[in-house]
């Protein structure tokens, strides 16, 4: 509560509480033409961000013939909405498998990165083993090799082990290169969880099962989604390592199947706008679910 002194023949005086809250509440004031400049600026951005699948989504809905015209146009002339119907049944390739195989895909690998990330990030950050720092940098090396590159070496490897042409190679697959970032992300959460808390369940006779899955995860959620995310939209968009283990067009994910629309003489653009329409939308919808999470994730640790 406001304290005003009075002196005889002066004015009352203000406290210093409440003069120092009026003058912080006066600068924090952002005048209005810097705040319509970062309006501005802000629109700006999303433009440059939303304008490429604005294109696409017109291109989508229009006729191949519209798309092909000498005189084009960004607006469709007669919205074909039936594109999004017909794509599911072409004779190059079965959408429906490949939505499926996409979903399995991704869905599995990022439950396998989970099962094994978890315990080896609270393992590292609670326990100082011998070759401890040797094993994260070995962690973090492997983030640097991506499936392109070992492609022919996967090829001969899941040949050997009877497993080319299915879901379980490609699971494999992502997880193991998407293992290395959900390591290192959950490694520092868990390390920044005081010992004290572990120590306190422990002497309440929790094991080290619990004190992991019910006492540090609710702690360190925000980096569990910030993982999920990220593992789950590389496995969504992987393409290389799938276009050289799955040869059956049914196993193939919409990544190699969107190829299928490309040919040597002749493109079918609505299909591959369409398509890539589709492939967009449980991305975007994961982040609209999670977005809270996921910047808090992406952000904390950085103010102490």
């Amino acid at each position: 509560m406001a304290i005003t002194v009075a002196a005889p023949g002066l004015e009352p005086i203000a406290a210093p509480e409440a003069s120092a809250r009026k003058r912080r509440y006066t600068e924090d004031q952002v005048p209005i033409g810097r705040l319509l400049l970062r309006m501005l600026a802000g629109l700006v951005v999303l433009i440059v961000f939303i304008l490429p699948y604005t294109i696409m989504f017109f291109g989508s809905v229009k006729t191949k013939a519209q798309i092909r015209s000498v005189d084009p146009t960004y607006l469709p002339t007669e919205w074909h909405w039936e594109n999004y119907l017909n794509m599911w049944s072409t004779p190059e390739t079965p959408l429906v498998q490949n939505l499926i195989s996409t979903i399995v895909i991704s869905v599995f690998a990022t439950l396998l990165v989970l099962l094994v990330a978890m315990p080896a990030a609270y393992y590292t950050a609670r326990f100082l083993f011998p070759g401890r720092m040797v094993f994260l940098f070995l962690v973090i090396v492997t983030q640097m090799l991506q499936p392109a590159v070992l492609t022919s070496g996967l090829f001969r490897q899941f040949v050997a082990l009877d497993l080319i042409d299915t879901w379980a190679a490609m699971i494999f697959i992502n997880a193991a290169f998407n293992l290395s970032f959900a390591v290192w992300i959950m490694h520092s959460f868990f390390a920044g969880v005081p010992k004290e808390v572990d120590e306190a369940a422990q002497i309440d006779g929790a094991g080290r099962l619990t004190v992991l899955f019910k006492i540090n995860l609710p702690l360190v959620w925000p980096g569990i989604v910030t993982a999920i995310v990220f593992t789950f939209v590389a496995c969504w968009n992987e393409f290389a390592a799938s276009l050289v283990i799955l040869s059956t067009a049914g196993n193939q994910p919409l990544s190699v199947a969107l190829t299928k629309f490309v040919g040597q003489y002749e493109t079918s653009w609505h299909y591959v706008f369409g398509v890539s329409i589709v492939a967009i939308v449980p991305v975007v919808v994961l982040f609209m679910l999670i977005e809270k999470r996921l910047v808090g994730g992406l952000t904390a640790g950085s103010v102490k």
